[in-house]
């Protein structure tokens, strides 16, 4: 509300400073004058609707991890001194053999050209795709960590965190020279980005998330994983965001996961809940050693569904809320140094 006092025919532009708490996309409604008479008794008020919205974005607060994942990068892919050299990767030059080089990389071809021993670099493949797929459903929604906006005590809904995470490896996977594919689902597709270059799917990724709010209904994971299997019909890594519960994911995600890992490397990144931990070392009082009791349950299950998981050829990144962007990139980055993408 503004209070100002106006001259016949004066005019006066008044600027709202406006702090967005959540992000989404925001309507204005209208703006309300309100004049009042000389004496103060009486008034008139008048409203002027005003169409315009505007987007709110997601604060990207791992961001700052950024620098430090490229410089792993640039190591990797020998723009700086040093050059990976294994199997399954793209191959980039040749050099002399010096002691502890793996004999495997040793070029005997170019070895009797030259008349000395040779060994074969090589570098992480580029142009590889990867699909990131943000699992919207009942799970997203629980509060765990901190808030960034500081506006609830108890915590950032898992879907922030998962979005969070998705933005950076989208950031760094685009930079490696790979290409990157968005599709958020519960029961339906609620966003999707596919087809995008890499100067520009970061943008439209911050754009597609910005209205995201999980649905509280169990997500379809039969439609999720025929929802992939439609779009992305060569080989790619696909990073599912959801969270490591194990009777949804019983009923949900292991029965099909053999039709998805048949086609494509998966990985499950899960946000834990750090409570849990807090809980599971309580012994106060009874009612702590109960909670410790239900905790070490909770992590138990989670552990087990982790690895049932892994058995079954998937890769898991289970990390707090903070941890979740930097661990799923690292471990991006260890499948790329390591010739596994």
């Amino acid at each position: 509300m503004h209070t100002v006092e106006l001259a016949p025919g004066q005019t006066r532009r008044i600027a709202t400073r406006l702090r967005p708490v959540r992000r989404g996309t925001r309507r204005s409604a209208g703006v309300t004058a309100r004049s009042i008479g000389p004496l103060g008794l009486a008034g008139r008020q008048r409203s002027q609707p005003v169409s315009g919205q505007i987007r709110i974005l997601p604060p990207f607060i791992s961001r700052k991890h950024l620098p430090s994942r490229l410089a792993k990068l640039r190591d990797i892919e020998g723009q700086l001194p040093t050059l990976t050299r294994g199997h399954g990767t793209e191959f980039d030059s040749l050099r002399e053999y010096v002691v502890g080089d793996d004999v495997r990389s040793i070029d005997w071809r170019a070895t009797a050209r030259r008349a000395d021993v040779v060994v074969r670099t090589w570098r992480p493949e580029r142009d590889r795709r990867v699909v990131i797929v943000l699992d919207t459903g009942r799970t997203a929604a629980g509060r765990v960590g901190f808030d960034p906006t500081a506006r609830d005590p108890s915590g950032w809904p898992r879907l922030d965190w998962s979005i969070d995470a998705a933005l950076l490896l989208a950031a760094l996977a685009s930079r490696a020279g790979d290409h990157v594919d968005f599709l958020a689902h519960d029961r339906l597709a609620r966003a999707a980005v596919f087809g995008a270059s890499r100067t520009e799917v970061l943008a439209q990724l911050v754009d597609a998330v910005a209205p995201l709010e999980p649905a509280l209904l169990e997500s379809d994971w039969h439609a999720m994983v025929s929802a992939i299997l439609l779009r992305a019909r060569r080989r790619a890594l696909v990073v599912l965001l959801t969270d490591l519960n194990a009777a949804a994911l019983d009923e949900g995600l292991l029965p099909v996961l053999p039709q998805l890992s048949a086609r494509h490397q998966v990985i499950v990144a899960a946000v834990a809940d750090p409570r849990v931990d807090q809980l599971a070392s309580g012994r106060s009082d009874a009612a702590a050693v109960y909670d410790a009791a239900a905790a070490e349950r909770a992590r138990n299950d989670r552990h087990a569904i982790a690895a049932r998981l892994r058995r079954r050829g998937v890769e898991v990144v289970d990390a707090s809320p903070e941890e979740l962007a930097p661990a799923l990139t690292d471990h991006y980055l260890t499948m790329k140094a390591t010739g596994r993408l």
